[in-house]
């Protein structure tokens, strides 16, 4: 078994020696006087590739060999410039920029942010395509998140995902400013649906590990952005596999332009290499709308231009489980064991979510611009499930010399489990907000906004469990309750952002305020994040980030153990200190990009969880502290020419100490103390359309402890995280007069390692009173195919 991730990693290493068509652009950057340029951003235009001048105003940059390519030359302080032509080998170019000579009618406000002062704050830039191509079990957008540092996953089947430390519920997510949220009720990967994001749609990424600012909102550990298309032309794609498709659409019109998009998961045949053998029937289905509107007057330019982007969203969930039987073998070289389980019965899940929201921008004069962003969200949702399971745990003669080789000898317990449920949750909230934009001059921009969400939650609790072993027989749970939930929450901020005239230092700061009505708490955020690029001749960046964040609790905060909805309950806070470097350089001669984050967050009010398989289950009446350290580091660029691929490690420790319960500080659920992950893209010498992807993920064991056991609450390590899916594609091109302007053909090795990673455990009591951990593995190597054609 050992053999395996050797070969893989020479196979990988092997994909490294190969190249692509491609040539090698430089020049030198000047202004009219002929003084060189630094920090000039070199891009091919309607791609991700770009670079930037060094301290001589030099660059180089990579091009496709005899294509008509766009290089975009921008500089905050000087006019853009484009230079379209072919490269056919090595070419030095000489572009010479013109100062701004008006104060600021020819500097523009891009949608997402004011023009280089973006560097200023803590986010890392993500390339659509890559998170298009990423080979997963779904092709689920959020697993490109899973490659980032500081970003894990243990569960394929699952778009949860957790930052720094932190857990499922700590995450903000936007399209196009617009808020976005999760489902409430599933309690298992299998379960769930895609996240909302439809990589078919992405534009842009930006993606906030920590220290983001007081525009973004009220959560404890990362924050992702994200931008979906404007297409100018008529596009689109259709994709069929064995466990789902896709479809898209988009073009433009004289003042509309619009983007669509459906996806589908089945997932049956993945789960049918699950330990627990039975009927799936899990399907998951959403449309999607991105429809941007260009409401201006005729004839406007520059000034009162207005747009406004539409958001529409439906999804629907359907899982029918009917399990049949489960047998895991576990222990040591000294103990082997066998749990048998049979079951009985079945479980239904049923979630439809609608999701809409806007986001109107009016540009007012040269200076000042405002936004207006409305977003709405309601979720029905009801699971019913009533299952039993009869088990017996046996020790296994692992002794091949016997008759009873691989048999159970001896019989540790017996029992049956008993799970019903009848619950149903409905949801509404609602959020209107404006954000102002003043530009003061060329290099400093205030910001400021305020808003109110409104939430509405309804939830019909009707739940029991017991256990029939060793014996005795022991009510879990029992829950029958109806939760009423209605409050709402205020929101302002204003922020500063400053960008000293040398580039070399830029100064963001600013606070954010909240007031939920639920608990009466007022809650005052400052931030602050601070960036030097000194005039190195390798470019280098270093970043500072200081800011207080606090998450006020929401739902699953407030409920407790027995249903019901505790009063006195608020806001966790994290004060995150965060200091980070980037470093641009040169290797094979070509660009990569090196970045690496020492972080340290220090949390307050904490309120303790245990995580069962994707559902968090709070204790609303326990609070305490804790902290979350570590260091992130990430190696970006072109292993192989004309590629893009990446390499992250991260490693943490975060701990708890909660008031009343624990004398020091221990693990938290979510102590994962190594996570080592990459995203590596290769084609064939001679031939770009044949491409070969990998997904290689490896995390170190989650702690964990048995139930009812406060003593031993996370003192154990789970087992180790591994898995590798690999990709390759080739691209078939047609005329363009052909329906269909390429074809691909994809095959997917999921788990190409066939690693049997365990999700959770369950917890067993022999006769004797000694309990088992019993592992609960995730799926195996699946062989998935592709096709899709674009037009």
């Amino acid at each position: 078994m050992k053999l395996q991730p050797t070969l893989f990693f020479l196979f990988l290493l092997n994909t490294w020696l190969l190249s692509a068509q491609s040539t090698l652009v430089t020049g030198v950057v000047s202004d009219e006087s002929g003084i060189e340029i630094p920090g000039v951003s070199v891009t091919i235009e309607g791609t991700s590739k770009g670079t930037v001048t060094n301290v001589e105003g030099q660059f180089e940059l990579e091009v496709p060999v005899k294509q008509n390519v766009t290089l975009v030359f921008t500089h905050i302080q000087y006019i853009p410039q484009r230079l379209t032509q072919a490269f056919d080998e090595e070419t030095p170019l000489s572009i010479v920029l013109k100062e701004q000579t008006t104060q600021l009618q020819d500097v523009q406000i891009k949608d997402d942010r004011l023009g280089d002062l973006d560097e200023v704050v803590n986010f890392q830039k993500v390339d659509a395509k890559s998170a298009k191509a990423l080979p997963s079990t779904f092709g689920d957008f959020n697993k490109v998140l899973v490659t980032l540092p500081g970003v894990s996953s243990n569960n394929e089947l699952s778009s949860a995902y957790s930052v720094r430390g932190g857990n499922f519920d700590e995450n903000l997510v936007y399209v196009n400013d617009i808020p976005v949220y999760r489902p409430f009720l599933a309690n298992a990967g299998r379960q769930e649906g895609l996240s909302f994001v439809n990589p078919d749609m992405v534009q842009d990424i930006e993606f906030y590990a920590g220290g983001w600012e007081p525009k973004y909102g009220d959560k404890l550990s990362s924050s992702l952005n994200i931008e979906y298309k404007e297409p100018d032309s008529l596009e689109g794609a259709v994709t069929v596999g064995l466990l789902g498709g896709t479809a898209y659409t988009g073009g433009h019109s004289d003042r509309l332009s619009y983007l669509i998009g459906a996806r589908h998961r089945d997932s049956r045949y993945l789960l049918g290499t699950l330990e627990t053998q039975g009927q799936y029937f899990p399907t998951y289905t959403d449309i999607q709308s991105m429809l941007t509107f260009d409401l201006s007057k005729k004839g406007a330019q520059y000034i009162n231009k207005t747009k406004l982007n539409v958001l529409l969203s439906y999804g629907r969930n359907r899982y029918v489980s009917i399990p049949e039987s489960q047998t895991t073998d576990f222990g040591s070289v000294q103990a082997n064991f066998r749990l048998n389980t049979y079951f009985e019965g079945r479980e239904i899940m049923r979630y439809d979510t609608y999701q809409s929201g806007l986001r109107l921008t009016h540009r007012f004069t040269e200076r000042l611009r405002a936004h207006f962003i409305g977003s709405a969200m309601y979720t029905s949702e009801t699971e019913q499930y009533d299952v039993e399971g009869a088990y017996f745990l046996c020790d296994v003669n692992k002794d091949p010399n016997t008759s009873s080789f691989d048999q159970c000898v001896i019989v540790r317990g017996a029992g049956t489990n008993y799970d019903y449920g009848r619950n149903s949750l409905d949801a509404q909230l609602y959020t209107a907000e404006n954000r102002w934009e003043y530009l003061l001059n060329v290099n400093h921009v205030l910001e400021a906004g305020a808003g109110v969400t409104i939430q509405q939650m309804n939830d019909q609790i009707n739940e029991y469990e017991y256990i029939d072993s060793a014996d005795y027989v022991n009510l879990q749970s029992s829950i029958f309750n109806d939760i009423n939930l209605g409050a709402r929450q205020y929101f302002g901020y204003v922020q500063n952002t400053l960008l000293w005239k040398d580039s070399i230092h830029a100064l963001a700061s600013g606070v954010r305020m909240t007031f939920w009505d639920y608990n009466g708490q007022l809650l005052v955020s400052p931030r602050i994040s601070y960036r030097w690029a000194p005039k190195w001749k390798k470019t280098t960046t270093f970043k500072l980030a200081v800011g207080l964040y606090q998450q006020p609790p929401f739902y699953r905060e407030l409920r407790d153990r027995d249903g019901l909805l505790r009063q006195n309950v608020y806001a966790q806070k994290s004060l995150h200190f965060i200091g980070g470097m980037t470093r641009l350089f040169e290797m094979w001669g070509r660009p990569f990009l090196f970045s690496a984050d020492i972080y340290h967050k220090e949390l307050y009010d904490v309120i303790p969880y245990d995580i069962d398989n994707v559902r968090l289950r709070y204790y609303p009446t326990l609070s305490g502290r804790a902290f979350a350290r570590g260091v992130d580091f990430r190696v970006h660029g072109e292993f192989v020419k004309g590629t893009q691929s990446w390499f992250s490690l991260g490693l943490l420790q975060t701990q708890e100490k909660i008031d009343g319960v624990d004398d020091d500080y221990i693990r938290r659920p979510t102590d994962q103390r190594v996570n080592l992950a990459a995203y590596f893209e290769d084609h064939m010498p001679g031939d770009p359309s044949l491409r070969i992807y990998l997904n290689m993920v490896f995390g170190s064991g989650y702690p964990l402890g048995p139930p009812d056991r406060p003593e031993l609450r996370n003192a154990f390590s789970g087992d180790e995280y591994y898995r590798a899916d690999i990709g390759l594609s080739k691209r078939f091109e047609f005329r363009s007069n052909q329906m269909f302007n390429n074809i691909w053909l994809r095959i997917e090795v999921l788990n190409a390692l066939a690693a049997d990673n365990t999700l959770s455990y369950t917890w067993i009591e022999d006769v004797n009173g000694a309990q088992f951990a019993v592992p609960n593995s995730l799926s195996a190597r699946f062989l998935n195919i592709k096709f899709t054609a674009e037009l």
